[in-house]
């Protein structure tokens, strides 16, 4: 979708962009199931970057403990946890700048992804940059899905990160999809960022070739130390207008209600399922945020006669256009898709 379209939905009465954004994912996604996932930092903090939201930069002074890559074991143990409890998705993030082939921790993280696959639950990773190899060898060991972020537009991203650029998570996208792994990209609100932004944000999405197989929209959870520790709240009915955008651009993709949930009633979750949300994370914990307990979504879902997705451990990775090739990135780079620092406002 251009900007303008986006500008153009964004902007109509609420229930009429929520009727819009309705029909679409009853079209799309007729069983109006939702996708329980479970997300475990298996390396928490310490990281080079300089993401302005995130507690496990190494460059602010946060009250985060860091710890190094969990042993195998200890992960399985989450990972089969996660199972019973009913999720079908188990994500791992790691807070490194990347990975690469060659090196003890990404043998380590193969293995534990060689172990988690065995459990037939969809398998996804967020790890930050990578390259061809990197990503051949992760789908090679199980890996369904790569998370990385966009974050918010090319346009306000040099405000939120500077150790990197957009180009950098187009890169890391590229290769991602050319290794046949499921994309998994999204976004931030409450960045200090504009409508137009978000929306910008939702252009660049919605135009990968091809489009994501999920899209996390998260609220930003202020981490004290962080430079935006004081930004205000995202307004839940802003939120609500992105889900609904978000399943109109990108309608094939499960869209996930992500990082902010706490902050949300049950109300505000119901009107976000309504216009298109599809998938969540289920458990006390995101990475290094409060997270709904399970029980609590569990009533949730009852309450609204919701039924859970079946697990995928085969998912397929969506399948190019060939009459529809990407758009031009906006350095003139072919456009594809985002990043992945592991943090609680990431996945």
């Amino acid at each position: 979708m251009t900007l303008a379209e986006l500008q153009e939905l964004h902007s109509l009465p609420f229930f009429n962009l929520l009727k819009r954004a309705r029909e679409v994912h009853e079209k799309f996604w007729p069983d109006g199931k939702i996708q329980l996932c479970t997300l475990l930092s298996i390396k928490t903090g310490g990281c080079s970057e300089d993401c302005a939201y995130c507690a496990q930069s190494a460059r602010y002074k946060t009250e985060l403990e860091s710890h190094v890559l969990l042993e195998r074991e200890e992960v399985m143990k989450h990972a089969r946890a996660a199972k019973d409890n009913g999720s079908t998705r188990f994500c791992m993030g790691a807070a490194w700048k990347g990975v690469r082939g060659g090196t003890k921790r990404f043998e380590q993280v193969l293995d534990i992804v060689r172990d988690v696959a065995t459990l037939d639950m969809e398998v996804c990773v967020t790890l930050g940059e990578l390259g061809p190899e990197e990503a051949a060898r992760l789908r090679d060991a199980g890996v369904t899905a790569y998370n990385h972020n966009l974050d918010t537009s090319p346009e306000h991203y040099p405000n939120i990160v500077t150790s990197h650029t957009y180009e950098d998570r187009l890169r890391t996208i590229r290769h991602i999809q050319d290794a046949g792994i499921s994309v998994c990209c999204g976004g931030i609100l409450g960045l200090s960022e504009t409508i137009t932004d978000r929306l910008r944000l939702l252009e660049v999405i919605s135009n990968f070739n091809p489009q994501p197989e999920s899209v996390p929209i998260n609220s930003l959870m202020p981490m004290p130390g962080t430079p935006l520790a004081e930004n205000p709240q995202v307004d839940p009915f802003d939120l609500v207008r992105m889900i609904a955008c978000a399943r109109i651009a990108v309608p094939g993709a499960k869209v996930r209600l992500s990082a902010g949930r706490t902050r949300l009633s049950d109300e505000i979750q119901a009107l976000c399922f309504y216009a298109g949300a599809n998938s969540i994370f289920y458990g006390e914990k995101l990475l290094t945020a409060e997270n709904p307990e399970a029980e609590k979504d569990r009533a949730l879902l009852a309450k609204l006669g919701l039924q859970t997705l079946e697990p995928n451990p085969s998912l397929a990775a969506p399948q190019a256009d060939p009459f529809s090739p990407a758009s031009p990135a906006p350095d003139g780079a072919q456009q594809t898709c985002g990043h992945s620092q592991a943090t609680a406002n990431c996945c």
